[in-house]
């Protein structure tokens, strides 16, 4: 297969028309090899515009969204980024090459040992992969100044707004099928934030999504 022709594809009928024009994420996308990042069966299939499983259970997202997140957060070159859920690590992977440091959180302990493996053999250095639940941040190592949640949530985590510095900007799709919202958080003030749609999308479950879940009214 021509991984290269498939990467040119990638980005220029799927990326460019979902509006990711960063001359920065698009350059990215030609470096950090999204092939390197899925299971050796499922190379051939690293480009399509799909969510891949994983296999340990969980679902890399599509291209499009990866390289969607990873440029509506706008993550500077001297952030702190807070990365919910790992997966693969390639979502990992584009966000540190665009920020200072990556600590990344997963729940299942084999796909963070994949997830390893595939940022060492990516030269990936600047990330540090912890074993919990996202969904209570990571404490020791905040504020940080960029938050990416991996997989969708019912709500948005208030225990993730509360390590947010001043300042940072938290994105995550938020809502129920059919139809989902990305959200962009910004924390404006020690007690203040704004919250805005970019996009309507649908994608799955982080996988422990249902410690939030609300109360639904039943009929």
């Amino acid at each position: 297969m021509d991984f290269e022709n498939a990467r040119f594809n990638m980005v220029e009928q799927q990326i460019r028309p979902w509006d990711v024009l960063d001359p920065k994420i698009l350059d990215l996308l030609f470096h950090v090899k999204r092939e390197d990042f899925v299971a050796a069966d499922k190379r051939q299939l690293a480009f399509v515009d799909t969510e891949l499983p994983l296999p340990h259970g969980g679902k890399m997202l599509q291209p499009k969204l990866e390289a969607r997140l990873a440029q509506d957060v706008a993550v500077q070159p001297q952030d702190k980024v807070l990365e919910v859920g790992t997966g693969a690590g390639y979502l990992t992977a584009l966000l540190a090459k665009l920020g200072r440091h990556v600590y990344s959180v997963e729940i299942n302990a084999a796909t963070r040992e994949t997830a390893a493996a595939n940022l060492k053999k990516a030269g990936i250095g600047n990330v540090t992969l912890v074993e919990g639940n996202g969904l209570d941040g990571l404490k020791e190592q905040a504020p940080f100044d960029v938050i990416v949640v991996g997989g969708s949530l019912p709500v948005v985590p208030e225990s993730l707004k509360a390590q947010l510095a001043v300042g940072g900007r938290m994105i995550v799709v938020v809502g129920d099928l059919p139809v989902m919202s990305c959200k962009l958080i910004k924390r404006v003030g020690e007690s203040a934030f704004s919250e805005t749609n970019l996009f309507e999308t649908c994608i799955s479950r982080l996988a422990q999504a249902e410690a939030i879940e609300p109360e639904r009214f039943v009929f």
